[in-house]
């Protein structure tokens, strides 16, 4: 129950954020944006789920994932509320460049919802062995990370018929339910129970062991956070992470705009190719890469996937052709899918005193990405106006290189080598 438990609670809150970024252009003819605020508008919410996955991680070594997970989604709620506020009181007359922040603050606040990636993985950690570490998170992640795909692939037909307020309050009400469903099927793994019971923490360890948990918690917040930051393991996954999962965060939010601006596709065409060229495909790839990662190692993973991110950016950059940019995105979704499989079995093989704290580090700055790109890729848009929808993937081709000799780095110096420290 914990691992279907934190992929429901990590859908539902990425389902609060999915709406922003295939409704970029309605708001950015809207509120009369450039390309590059736009770029940070589609991004906003990856800032907020950044930021936040830093401390909420940490945060269920001390007391288990129910909590934070609440607290998160909450936060999400609150966005929604707003959003779906000035959407039903201005859109879109009353909409204006002096509309642009207020907009920014309730995408900002929706963001919390990304950031229960962080508190879902050690929550699900803590229910399996060392051994199936690839296979629980590939699930969870994998299944979790399907909710912007499918948001932007049904969209178009409730845009239709509900219009943009419209589409807002329908989805506030499916996170209030599906907030409330969480909250009855969460369960924490057995030491945060025992603890919960009130028995001491070496009996809570013991009993804990005795029913099969292996990896045990710190129990500590800030101590989670020190630890694993005195390993330079965790920075490397920061940065492997950064391009992986921000990367992918980055570009749902940026292909829809890009196949609708830059090559002409009316909302239902670029709903589709975005939802299952990319969105889809690479978390499916990722739910599936977890058995590979366990069986043939998470680096010799990393790196099949980021040189297909490699060879995808460099499609997407040279081909300025539909078909060429289409193979181009889909060498995209599954190396950046792979690349996602592999760097969450390796946190808890490095890191495995503090997986939640690690997880924060990991999850918090890596997905920083998402908010990084879209608006550099903007800038491209706005320096070389359409062309350069197709030269902003020239961003992940430099990505895509520094993650590659990364991950060759941390093959050449496994755990526990002797000599080795953190």
């Amino acid at each position: 129950m914990g691992l279907v438990a934190a992929t429901f609670g990590f859908f539902v809150g990425f389902t609060a954020v999915a709406l922003i970024s295939p409704l970029g252009s309605n708001f950015k003819s809207a509120l009369g944006i450039s390309a590059t605020l736009l770029g940070f508008l589609v991004a906003a919410p990856q800032l907020t789920g950044s930021l936040l996955r830093i401390p909420f991680g940490a945060w269920v070594d001390k007391g288990g994932g129910k909590r934070p997970f609440l607290v998160l989604l909450s936060i999400a709620i609150v966005g929604l509320v707003g959003m779906s506020a000035i959407l039903l009181a201005w859109y879109p007359g009353g909409f204006s460049q002096q509309t642009f922040p207020l907009v920014m603050l309730f995408a900002i606040l929706c963001g919390a919802g990304v950031a229960t990636f962080s508190v879902g993985v050690p929550q699900t950690s803590y229910w399996f062995p060392q051994k199936r570490q690839g296979y629980a998170l590939g699930i969870y992640a994998g299944l979790g990370n399907t909710a912007p795909g499918i948001v932007t692939l049904i969209l178009p037909f409730v845009l239709a018929s509900l219009g943009m307020a419209g589409i807002y309050v329908a989805w506030l009400a499916l996170v209030v339910a599906g907030t409330i469903v969480y909250a009855l099927i969460a369960r924490d793994a057995p030491y945060f129970q025992l603890r919960a019971r009130g028995l001491s923490r070496e009996r809570s360890v013991e009993l804990a062991k005795e029913s099969g948990e292996e990896l045990i918690p710190s129990g500590q917040f800030v101590g989670a956070l020190k630890v694993s930051a005195r390993s330079w393991r965790n920075w490397a996954l920061v940065a492997l992470y950064f391009v992986s999962f921000g990367g992918f965060l980055a570009l749902t939010t940026w292909l829809p705009t890009f196949w609708r601006l830059g090559q002409g596709l009316d909302l239902r065409s670029a709903a589709v190719l975005t939802a299952l060229g990319f969105t889809l495909l690479a978390s499916f790839v990722r739910a599936g890469g977890g058995r590979p990662a366990d069986k043939y190692g998470g680096e010799n993973i990393a790196l099949a996937g980021f040189s297909l991110v490699l060879v995808g950016a460099l499609l997407m950059v040279l081909t300025f052709s539909f078909w060429g940019d289409v193979v181009g995105e889909v060498v995209l979704a599954i190396g950046m899918g792979l690349g996602n499989a592999s760097v969450f079995k390796l946190v808890a093989r490095y890191v495995p005193e503090a997986v939640g704290g690690a997880s924060g580090w990991v999850g918090g700055l890596g997905a920083f990405g998402g908010f990084a790109i879209p608006p550099i890729m903007g800038y491209f848009v706005d320096s070389y106006g359409k062309t350069g929808y197709s030269l902003g993937f020239s961003s992940y081709l430099v990505l895509a290189v520094l993650a590659l000799l990364i991950t060759l780095s941390l093959r050449s110096r496994p755990p526990g080598r002797k000599g080795d420290s953190a």
